[in-house]
Order: C-alpha cells, then structure tokens, then sequence
C-alpha cells in the first residue's frame, strides 16, 4: 500500500481509531479474541517463523526457538491475568469527601504504532503487539526492513489472522518509519538503537504523542571476587555470542578483578572452543551480522584492534558469510573506541577493574545502561552495585536471563530507554489509566458553597 494514498489526511489512523472510540474494544470478549488469534498465527507458523529467522540473521533453530518461547509466556501470562487487570483499582477516599469512591479505571489509549527492531525480528515486534491488544488498542505495525524475510512472513501472517480494522502491518525502510511517526498516533513503541529513538521522541513531540522507547546501550559484567570463573565463562560467552552478539541486554564488555583476569581469560577461550570449535566460523551454532553495514562497522573496530596488538584470542572473519569467530579484546581505558557505542556484535572488551570502586566510577562515567551484570561478590559488594549504579535490570551471577522472566518490567532509563514492558507493565504502557470519583446526591453540606462561613479552623482540621 502506498504511503501517498495510505497518509491522505491520516484518515488510516481516524479508521483504526474508530473501534477504541465507540467502546468496541473495550470488552474482555473483544481483547481475548485478539490474543487467541495471536496464539493461533503462532501455533500454525512455527516452522516458517523459524526458517524467516534463519534467512535474516542465520539463527541456529535453538536461538530461533527463544523468540517463539518469549512470544507464548508472553501471551499466556497475559490471557491467565487479563481479567485481574482490567478490574478497577479502588483508592481510599478521604473522610472530608465522603460519602463516595474513588478508583482507577485502565482504558485504551486508541490507535498505535509498534515499530520493530532487525535483531529479534519476530518476538520483539510481536510482544508489544500482544501487550497493545491486550489493553484495548489497534495497531499499525512497522516491521523491520533490515530482517525482510520476517518483515514479509509477519505482514503475511498477521494480515490473515487478525483484521484489518484491527491490525495494519506497513513495510519499508526508514524513510516510512520517518513518515509514520510523524502521524497524530495514540502511542509510539519504537525498538531500536538510540540515535533513532532521538528522532522518534522528537517528531513525536509535535503531536504530543506518548511513547515507549526501547533502545540499548553497553551494558558492563563485572568479574569479581568470589566468582565461579568456569561458569561465569560459560554464561558470558554464552550471553555475548547468542544471535551473533546482536543482542541489545547482551553483555558488552568486561570489568574484571585484576588477579581474576588471567584465569578468566583462560576459562573464556577454553570455553569458546567448546562451544564453536577450532574453526567457529563453521560452526552451526554461531549465527551472523545483519548485514554489510553493520559488518563494515565491525571490522572497523576489529581492524583497529588488530592494528593496536589488542586481541586476546579470535578474530577470524568471513566477508561473504558476514560471519564473525567470537573475540577477545584487551582495553586499557573507557576511552577506547570500542567503548564509544554499543557493540551489537561477538567481540569482548575486557578491562582490568582493581577494586569494586573502581568499577563502579567506570560505570557511572558512562550512559546508563540497558542492563549490568555482576558475577561473585557477596551481599554487600550486590548492594553497593544497587545503590550506586543506575540501569534499566540487574542480573547477578548470570547474564540475559532477566529478559525471559515475563512478569519482570523490562525497559530502560535515559539513553537506554523510556518506558518498559512485559506483562503487567506492558498492559499499562499502553493504556490510560483514568482517575474517577463518584458521590451521591445526599449528604450535601451547605457550607461548602458561596458564601463562604466555615470557620477556617475548622477546615484547616477537616483537610489535615
């Protein structure tokens, strides 16, 4: 569907509206209707779901099999507690305004649009939706252009399963994402990368249009006392390698104890062997870049790596299957330019930390993060890194997890993000939560009307 025919007047916006207006979309029926159509388009299209994956990214099928996974706990966890929270919440109600009852009522915000990112192309474009449903609202979705074999399967399949008055899937490139969010939407939930999310927030602005920014950013593991150095190795690996390190919680560099480093670094290749094998470029269980771009910027920084005698181990690249081996980089400072913006790919900073001050002074000199990680330290070392470190989740003693724990919030704080979803959090991202106050006619007190003859002692007492 052309743009030019699809934003006349923004009459698709008014005609999406147009169900959440007249209260269509506000009963239980209506959202469940919806959420099982979502379990149906999933249960029915899993193999295609997994071969779309392949083609964009070259998941392994195990990797593949988590977006489906995210996507069903989503949903059940949604369907299992949607009654409970479209229940009014009550609110106590003040003795100088009795008699009556105050409570919240959650409402749809209207029509939104749901822009995906390239990275987890299905689940992270479809969440959101799961979540925007749920709460009452239609939809304009926004696949990512950069993973075109899902963008097509998730315009094909939603287009089937769910109507059009209800769900719209518009595919291109940035140049439409740049001419929808410029739209009088009802809500904006944009994954992707931080330099976007600026322009997302500002156009938004002129339409006053609320949003959910879900971006990135470099997220630090800390290495310390304490720490399991073979299993720490396992699940960091594991964690910065998963979908080719194209993870936005993925951890992005290392903080390390400086007599930890050694052993760490040991227990890191050894595992990284196990893991791909001596040629990992072979290996099936290693996926590749998006593509040429993100590639290129890459190999810039490995090559500046290269040239500064910084890799530890790895660094074998195929430019024809955008394949990168998982690599270890030695840094000195945060200044290095692998520190400069997040990696989005399997190569490892690591820098030698000397205390859990030091750390933490490293970490506060950066943009806030979408996640930190910690492994050993004990109850005391957990609580300085709570107390004085800001990030959108904490994980100790593991990595990623957090992400597939559904009743958790997940999102993040300043340039990480803006708002959050996932359960509860998401069916109150996308709704409004409208304050109400109902009374009865009887028990009206003069006094409170014109002209005025309470004593003002008096009423100093009734409001506290």
């Amino acid at each position: 569907m052309s743009s030019s025919n699809l934003f006349k007047e923004n009459a698709f916006i008014n005609n999406l509206r147009e169900p959440v207006q007249s209260g269509q979309t506000m009963s239980e029926a209506w959202r469940r209707l919806q959420l099982r159509r979502l379990e149906n388009l999933i249960k029915n299209h899993e193999e295609e779901i997994l071969s779309s994956l392949f083609q964009d990214l070259g998941k392994p099928e195990t990797e593949a099999l988590f977006e489906i996974i995210a996507v069903k706990q989503e949903l059940k966890l949604v369907q299992d507690n949607l009654s409970q929270w479209m229940r009014p919440k009550y609110v106590k109600v003040p003795i100088s305004l009795m008699p009556g009852k105050a409570f919240v009522q959650l409402e749809p915000r209207g029509c939104v649009l749901i822009i995906g990112p390239w990275n987890y192309p299905f689940s992270l474009t479809i969440q959101p939706l799961i979540s925007a449903l749920a709460a009452g609202n239609t939809a304009v979705v926004k696949p990512s252009e950069h993973a075109t074999a899902t963008s097509n399967l998730i315009s094909k399949l939603l287009s089937k399963y769910i109507p059009s008055e209800v769900v719209q899937v518009l595919e291109g490139d940035g140049e439409l994402a740049a001419e929808l969010v410029e739209k009088p939407f009802d809500h904006i939930f944009f994954t992707g990368g931080t330099a976007i999310g600026k322009k997302v927030m500002e156009a938004a602005s002129k339409n006053l249009t609320s949003i959910t920014l879900e971006l990135g950013g470099k997220s630090p593991a800390i290495v310390f006392d304490g720490a399991d150095l073979e299993v720490t190795a396992k699940r960091l690996v594991w964690g910065k390698c998963l979908n080719a390190g194209q993870t936005c919680i993925a951890p992005d560099h290392l903080m390390v104890k400086d007599e930890l480093k050694a052993p760490l670094i040991k227990a890191l290749k050894k595992t990284m062997l196990k893991f791909y094998g001596a040629s990992p470029l072979n290996s099936k269980s290693l996926g590749r870049i998006v593509n040429q771009r993100q590639f290129n910027r890459l190999l810039d920084l490995l090559n500046n790596a290269r040239d500064n005698n910084q890799i530890i181990f790895g660094g074998d690249l195929d430019k024809s299957s955008l394949q990168i081996s998982p690599t270890l980089i030695e840094i000195t400072n945060i200044n290095d330019p692998l520190m400069n913006e997040e990696l989005f790919g399997p190569l490892m900073p690591i820098l030698t930390i000397h205390n859990l001050e030091d750390a933490i002074s490293k970490i506060r000199a950066l943009p806030r993060p979408l996640a930190l990680y910690m492994f050993g330290g004990g109850k005391k070392e957990q609580t300085l890194i709570l107390e004085q470190t800001s990030s959108g989740s904490i994980c100790f003693n593991d990595v990623v997890l957090q992400a597939g724990i559904p009743e958790l919030p997940f999102g993040g704080i300043g340039p990480s993000g803006m708002g959050s979803y996932h359960g509860l959090s998401g069916f109150e991202t996308f709704s409004h939560k409208k304050s109400v106050f109902q009374r009865p006619f009887w028990l009206d007190f003069n006094l409170r009307y014109p002209p005025y003859k309470l004593d003002l002692s008096i009423l100093k007492r009734l409001l506290g």
